[in-house]
């Protein structure tokens, strides 16, 4: 099975996504990377891609999902992280699944958003290794300053907090009509985790849901 993750930045999906590569073999895709590898390599998509780029625009629907299909022509499931975007893309997609005789479910990534403020904005970072220390569930020995060199820690630009309101502000705009597209009633697609729990315990419901024995709302 296909998995599409779904949910804001520092939900936990990039450190789910590497737990079930490893377990399960599945590969993790990213729109970005597949988007930069094709313009790098001017691959004739890429150069397509690199007009639009070029003259401000965005890369059509339409553009990114033949940058996908070879994706998903090759062996093995992949986690689509960052795709879809839009309700279009979400459409556009299950065509293209179906002409490929293949599945996909949604796995929302739910957080309590002041929580997952807190949990970012107290984020700081030594810049040369990119240790990552919290201010209270994993702080440095001395305020401020890297455990190992000694060094000053930073607060990068995405983690400040007036930042991180606009990115949630954004996410929320944008994957609102996802969740209702992939939870509709007629065709329930979407599965609920608590990403806020134990790391264990949120790769014990992917878990079950991979296995084939977790209902849509994430329950056992």
């Amino acid at each position: 099975m296909n998995l599409i993750f779904l949910g804001p930045p520092g939900a936990g999906k990039g450190t789910q996504a590497k737990v079930l590569e490893q377990r399960f073999g599945y590969r993790q895709v990213s729109t970005g990377d597949i988007l930069r590898a094709n313009v790098r390599e001017g691959t004739p998509l890429g150069v397509e891609a690199k007009g639009y780029m070029d003259s401000g625009k965005l890369v059509p629907d339409e553009l990114i999902i033949r940058m996908m299909e070879p994706v998903l022509d090759a062996a093995g499931d992949v986690i689509l992280d960052g795709f879809p975007r839009t309700t279009t893309q979400a459409e556009a997609l299950d065509e293209l699944l179906r002409r490929k005789r293949k599945s996909a479910a949604a796995v929302l990534f739910a957080v309590d958003p002041s929580v997952l403020t807190e949990r970012l904005t107290g984020r700081w970072t030594h810049a040369a290794s990119g240790r990552t220390y919290h201010v209270r569930h994993n702080p440095p020995k001395l305020p401020g300053i890297d455990d190992q060199t000694g060094e000053p820690l930073i607060q990068r630009p995405d983690d400040k907090e007036e930042t991180i309101r606009t990115r949630l502000a954004e996410y929320d705009a944008l994957t609102a009509p996802l969740i209702a597209y992939y939870d509709d009633p007629a065709d329930p697609r979407l599965v609920s985790v608590d990403a806020l729990a134990p790391i264990d315990d949120v790769t014990a419901q992917l878990t079950k849901l991979v296995s084939g024995n977790v209902s849509r709302n994430g329950a056992a």
